[in-house]
């Protein structure tokens, strides 16, 4: 929209990028080091790098990005070798959930560890202090810099979390079928609007948090990247009725789920944990869609 231009503080940007490398920006400005890596920089000259794994491939476009006091240098890179794992024979469906973040259909969960609930008082703590302070203060800018600490522990711990789960799945398993989830659409709020106010509303945004909370989005990109470099095959499939479906007979029924945790079949009275029969459904379905790909 038009308008007058705006102040842009030291605040306003947290990253730059060079799309090329020499143009701009060196990255391993000084080769002669051996032990230490430089970074040159137009207009600020070289900057030692902290450099925790060794670059692979050929390094295409260099950015920096803050923070809080953090200063990182993100790299692109092309022509990167290519990781693959040997062949395990082995597929697996998933379901991913709030009470067990992953639920394979061999059985095994992952916990979901709630690292914004671990951390909830704390940053309950100082976004109150945040709000008591004068907006422009020196302190202010203090209590700034401590919540976005606290998020940035939490995402690295989310991050953290999700690279370790997908890490073991691509060891262990050829062929990884997961649920097509839309997940900006399960965390739509349901407040509604003055004319059309939503209903139990508190009971959404609350399990709106939880989803947040577990990292689907997080898991499930880093599971496709971790995927792709190790050369397995990832299958995503629609989740619709894979809860309520009996793995044993097919049968499908709402019925059939009679708690969260707990599943037993009307039909055939097949019972088992409800997140380990959707995920052996998961999985015949993401086999059904290969095996018609192939065929086609």
């Amino acid at each position: 929209m038009p308008g007058f231009p705006r102040f842009k503080g030291r605040g306003w940007f947290d990253t730059v990028e060079w799309p090329k490398d020499g143009d701009g920006c060196r990255w391993d400005s000084q080769p002669e080091h051996p032990a230490t890596t430089y970074v040159r920089l137009q207009g600020i000259g070289h900057v030692r790098v902290h450099q925790h794994r060794p670059v692979q491939g050929r390094v295409k476009t260099i950015g920096i990005k803050r923070e809080g006091s953090r200063w990182y240098v993100v790299l692109s890179c092309d022509d990167v070798p290519a990781g693959s794992l040997p062949v395990t024979g082995a597929a697996v469906g998933l379901d991913i959930g709030v009470a067990s973040l992953v639920t394979t259909s061999d059985g095994d969960r992952l916990v979901n560890p709630r690292h914004l609930a671990a951390s909830a008082g704390r940053l309950a703590a100082a976004q109150q202090a945040l709000a008591r302070n004068k907006r422009g203060s020196k302190r202010r800018r203090k209590v700034v810099a401590r919540v976005a600490v606290l998020h940035a522990k939490v995402r690295r711990q989310r991050l953290d979390t999700a690279h370790k789960a997908a890490l073991t799945l691509v060891g262990n398993y050829d062929v990884i079928v997961h649920e097509d989830l839309r997940i900006a659409n399960m965390t739509r709020s349901a407040s509604g609007t003055i004319e059309q106010p939503g209903r139990n509303v508190a009971a959404k945004s609350g399990l709106n948090r939880s989803i947040l909370d577990a990292g689907w989005g997080v898991f499930l990109r880093v599971l496709t990247h971790k995927a792709e470099s190790a050369g397995r095959e990832l299958i995503a499939v629609d989740p619709r009725n894979t809860s309520r479906t009996c793995s044993r007979c097919g049968h499908c029924a709402k019925e059939n789920r009679l708690t969260q945790a707990e599943f037993a079949c009307t039909a055939c009275g097949h019972a088992a944990h409800a997140d380990v029969n959707a995920a052996i459904n998961i999985l015949r379905a993401g086999l059904a869609l290969r095996d018609a790909a192939e065929a086609a």
